[in-house]
């Protein structure tokens, strides 16, 4: 099934595709495979989600947090690429959670962007390799940051 079909099925509403706000493109194509740029959690109405897991939020809200960067993921490539068909798999997710020190779930936070991927281009397609790591801050507040790699369909 079509990509953009499956995410309108789902009933997921992409939030804006965000607008770089210094120095770099928030998605490049290099030979077959798209690179995106750091992404946050941007809701529709272009507020981000912030605050600090395991002090602000618990792992459940980090978890809808990541899910929220993976929909501006998202929005990002059907702009940059024109549609989201164009995507024949995900390589590479590297996901930075915002947490206490003592805070240990960050794959299961990431797992909300990880999951969404899975659902929209399919068990084999929507998963790719992974890292999750903890940072004491992240930029303006936010409390998930996610970059990824997609391989792209030949043209």
């Amino acid at each position: 099934m079509s990509a953009d079909k499956r995410l309108k099925e789902l009933g997921y509403v992409l939030p804006p595709a965000p607008k770089a706000v210094g120095v770099y493109k928030p998605a490049m194509n290099v030979g077959n495979l798209c690179y995106t740029s750091g992404h946050v959690p941007l809701k529709g109405d272009g507020t981000m989600i912030k605050g600090c897991v395991g002090r602000d939020a618990d792992e459940q809200e980090g978890y809808q947090a990541a899910k929220q960067v993976g929909l501006t993921l998202l929005a990002t490539l059907q702009q940059h690429l024109g549609s989201l068909d164009r995507i024949k798999s995900v390589v590479k997710i590297f996901g930075m959670v915002a947490c206490t020190e003592d805070f240990c779930g960050h794959p299961t936070v990431i797992n909300g962007c990880s999951e969404l991927m899975k659902e929209v281009f399919g068990d084999d397609s929507g998963v790719g390799t992974r890292s999750a790591v903890g940072m004491t801050s992240l930029p303006l507040g936010v409390m998930v940051e996610i970059e990824a790699v997609f391989e792209l369909h030949e043209d």
